[in-house]
This record gives C-alpha cells, sequence and structure tokens, in this order.
C-alpha cells in the first residue's frame, strides 16, 4: 500500500505539467482503468460497463454505429475452459501453481497426471530416447541453433512422453519471465477450433527447480545459469513422481467488439476505410502481486481505447477524405479474438478495408526520441510512418527483437494475415541508455502485472508526443491520394488478398 500511495503522490505532482488535451486523455483512461472497470476481463460485467462507455463517448463525438444491425457493439461469440483449483507435487514437496508452475487448460485435459521425471537439458531430438511415460523437464531457451519450442515439443510427441515441464528461462533478458501468472485460462472463439494438445505441457519458475529434482544430486542453480548461458546441459532422470490434480471449469460466453464509423468526404476513396484499433479488454482480478490483485491494465490498453476516442471527439463529425473506422476490440488478451471476428465478420466488406493502424504495446514512460515501427519496409505506411516522423524530430527503426515475435501479438496481425497493409508501433530505446532501464524495469513489474494502473508514473510530453503523432499519421494516411500498399517483396504480404 505505500508503493501505491507513494506512486500516487508521483502521479499527482506530475499531472501538473500534462497539456490540456493530453489530460484529457489521460482522464479517460483513467476511467477506463479504474478498480470501478474491475481490469476489463473479455466477459465480465466490468468489460461491459467500458463497452458501453466508449460507445457513448463514441456517439457523442459524431460517429456512426458499424456494430450489428445498427449498434455499437459487434458480438463476439467464444468458449472458456479454467482451471479453477490444482495441487501439484513431487514427492509431497508441493510446488504453488501460478508461482512455481503453470498450465494452461484446453477442453477434454484430464483432470489428473502422474508420472516419473526425466531432465533433458535443450530437449532436442538427439537427447530424448527413453522418455516414453515420462513427463521431459526442458531448459525453455529461445538462443539461435538451440531447440526451440517447436522442437522440444515435436522430440517429446515423438518419444511418447508422458509430459513436458519447460522451464521458462531467465535468461531471455530481452523479455524476462514474470511470475506469478494471473490465472489458468483458456478462451477461443466460439465454433472454432479449441485450443486442444494431447501432450500435457506446464511452464516452471525457475526457482522451483530446486523442488521439482530435489534428490537427483545435481545443483538447481547451475543448472539455470549453464541453460542461461547456451554451455551443453547434462540429462538425467529424477527420484520420485510428478503428480497432479485440477479442477476445471468450462463457460460459454459473449462479448462486444466496440465499433464506430466516420464517413469520408470523398466519393472516389469510399471504398478505402483506415482501420484504428486498439484492444479494451484486460486481465481483470487475478492473482495478487505485492497484495494487489486487480489488473488495471492503464497502458495495456486503455489508453489507446482512450486516444481512438479522443481522435473521434477533436474530429466533432468532420470527415477525412476517407472513412475511417474506429474499433475496440475485445478478446486481444486470450489471443486476437476480436480482432479474428471482425477480419472474418467484417461489418464492412474486407474489400473496402485499406488498411489498419493499430496502437498497443505502447508505453509513454521515458522520451520518444525513437520509435520502433512494425512492417516498416513491408507498406507504404512506413513510407507515412517516416514522414510524420521526420518532421517532428522522431527517429525511426525496424523492430530490435524480433526474437519477442511482437508483430504477431497484437490485433494488427489478423488484418495482415487478411492482405490488409497494417502497421503498430513501440517506444524504441538505445542501448545501455535511462530508457532502455525505465523500459525493462517496466516489463518487469508492470507488463501484465496489476502495477500497471492509473497511478504509475507517466512521461507526459512523450505521451503527448506520441498522440501528435499518430493524430498526424492518421490524416496523412485518410486523406493523401495514394492508397496504402504492400511494397513488392514483403516477407509479410500473403501470396492473394481474398
Amino acid at each position: 500500500m505505500i508503493g501505491k500511495v507513494v506512486a500516487l503522490a508521483a502521479t499527482a505532482a506530475s499531472l501538473a505539467v500534462a497539456d490540456p488535451a493530453t489530460q484529457r486523455w489521460w482522464d479517460l483512461t483513467t476511467q477506463l482503468s479504474s478498480d470501478a472497470m474491475q481490469g476489463r476481463d473479455t466477459g465480465s460485467p466490468g468489460y461491459e460497463r467500458a463497452a458501453r462507455l466508449v460507445a457513448s463517448r463514441f456517439a457523442a463525438a459524431g460517429l456512426k454505429p458499424l456494430g450489428d444491425a445498427g449498434t455499437w457493439q459487434q458480438s463476439v461469440p467464444m468458449e472458456q475452459v479454467s482451471i479453477t483449483a490444482a495441487t501439484i507435487t513431487v514427492d509431497g514437496r508441493r510446488l504453488t501453481f501460478l508461482h512455481d508452475i503453470m498450465t494452461n487448460p484446453a477442453p477434454g485435459m484430464a483432470p489428473s497426471l502422474n508420472a516419473p521425471l526425466t531432465y533433458r537439458g535443450y530437449c532436442g531430438a538427439d537427447t530424448m530416447d527413453g522418455i516414453a511415460g515420462k513427463i521431459v523437464i526442458c531448459h525453455g531457451t529461445r538462443r539461435t541453433g538451440l531447440p526451440g519450442d517447436a522442437d522440444r515439443l515435436a522430440a517429446a510427441k515423438a518419444g511418447h512422453a508422458a509430459g513436458m515441464i519447460t522451464i521458462a528461462d531467465p535468461g531471455f533478458s530481452v523479455e524476462p519471465p514474470r511470475w506469478p501468472f494471473a490465472y489458468a485460462r483458456s478462451v477461443w472463439i466460439a465454433g472454432s477450433p479449441p485450443p486442444v494438445d494431447p501432450l500435457p505441457r506446464f511452464t516452471l519458475n525457475a526457482d522451483a527447480l530446486g523442488t521439482l529434482i530435489a534428490g537427483s544430486g545435481r545443483d538447481a542453480a547451475a543448472l539455470i545459469a549453464t541453460g542461461s548461458s547456451g554451455a551443453p546441459l547434462p540429462r538425467f532422470d529424477v527420484p520420485g513422481h510428478f503428480a497432479a490434480r485440477f479442477t476445471l471449469a468450462t463457460r460459454t460466453l459473449r462479448s462486444p467488439n466496440v465499433i464506430g464509423l466516420l464517413p469520408g468526404t470523398d466519393p472516389s476513396l469510399a471504398d478505402q476505410a483506415i482501420v484504428l484499433s486498439a484492444h479494451l479488454d484486460g486481465y481483470g482480478p487475478g492473482e495478487p502481486v505485492a497484495g494487489d490483485g486487480l489488473y488495471n491494465g492503464t497502458l495495456d490498453d486503455a489508453a489507446y481505447v482512450a486516444l481512438l476516442v479522443r481522435l473521434a471527439e477533436t474530429r466533432h463529425g468532420r470527415g477525412f477524405r476517407r472513412p475511417v473506422i474506429f474499433a475496440a476490440f475485445t478478446g486481444e488478451e486470450k489471443g486476437l479474438l476480436g480482432a479474428r471476428w471482425f477480419v472474418a465478420h467484417p461489418t464492412v466488406p474486407l474489400s473496402r478495408i485499406a488498411a489498419d493502424i493499430n496502437l498497443d504495446q505502447l508505453r509513454p514512460i521515458f522520451p520518444l526520441d525513437l520509435l520502433t515501427v512494425h512492417a516498416l519496409d513491408d507498406t507504404s505506411l512506413g513510407d507515412d510512418v517516416r514522414t510524420v516522423t521526420a518532421s517532428m524530430g522522431i527517429a525511426v527503426q525496424r523492430d530490435p527483437e524480433p526474437e519477442r515475435n511482437l508483430l504477431r501479438r497484437a490485433d494488427q496481425w489478423p488484418f495482415m494475415q487478411a492482405g490488409v497493409p497494417a502497421t503498430a508501433f513501440v517506444f524504441g530505446y538505445r542501448p545501455g541508455s535511462e530508457s532502455e532501464r525505465i523500459y525493462r524495469r517496466w516489463y518487469k513489474t508492470g507488463y501484465h502485472r496489476p502495477q500497471d494502473d492509473p497511478h504509475q508514473p507517466i512521461d507526459w510530453k512523450a505521451a503527448a508526443d506520441f498522440n501528435r503523432f499518430f493524430f498526424a499519421l492518421v490524416a496523412r494516411v485518410a486523406d493523401q491520394d495514394a492508397v496504402p500498399a504492400w511494397k513488392t517483396g514483403s516477407s509479410l504480404r500473403p501470396p492473394a488478398r481474398p
């Protein structure tokens, strides 16, 4: 609680330097991510309240409803399975679920598992002999030249393992593992194939490896350090059995996208709508961190739904030359579900959507002098970004950490898969800088944490700079003669757009 009070005081002091436009944006951000919204978990009453608020602000701003049957909402049907209780032990030694070990549930998963353990280092195919009927422990490295997730899984299945436990590699410093997990829940679009994998798979906190392999005569800390460095690892069997029991719950639900339209002014460009998107959902209540169990999701992504609203409000119903679709998507945190549903069931024909500009993964917590741009060289949107940022003195760069796969982890990706040019952004930093230190710290302490709340410190100039950049970019893309287009030779462009 003391930390919350200190952070609140720091934020209150810094609010005095926010310009009026940025203050109005932050006021709405605060409203959308207040405790009253309960973290906006997909399908929750808090999410529904947030959706109604966004719809009311869209309406007051002069947008037209573009949801189902002339409403603001596009309902997305979903199925869910959750683990509501779990007991996991190794010869009586308990592993705390969500803190020491985690698994994502799937429909039809067995409610219990009991099998011997074996440690196989990086779990390359050449190390997986004799694993039939055993649960394999693997170091989850992401180093080039060593087995990746798909390689480990394929080798475990080929060896007829009973399950796989992957150690979350603390050596992956660009996005270090974060514990605890908020909850164990899988959600998918109703009627689509559910996330089913016949092989039970777990993720292990590196700090819990000692509990898992006790009695083996091996030094857990040394194994973790060796695995994090990419050096050779041993193979050995672990005494005792891994035993797990789960209580499962299933649910059907619906959660809406909120969709509005600002009609265009140029009839010749009416079939070239620009989608502006951000995700409205968050995590909601979950496993407490530092005594706080509400995952407010302020920067992820209430702030940038609020920015969509603020752009609509500044237009006062005045259109750009092209139509602009404002989309607040649901279910992003559960697998980009709202965006996937919209792309599969667009409320205007997909052939009339020319581009998507998505807002997510944005952290205005240090100066904005460098912007990472997804798909920078793949579409003409990258050229538009370069023009706008050059006028503001902001440099741009390609994603310097492609191993994080951020491009495919946010709502621009379903559009790109469907052939729609799209882009998104991350605040960039230079290696070794204070900005990098702040960024890394936020990923350890704020990302998908209750501490991502309205009381965290914000760099108000950086926030204002990005907001102005976004407004200018939208105006350029929506008003210029040239329609957004893929560039020849892009590796991201699908073979043919439907």
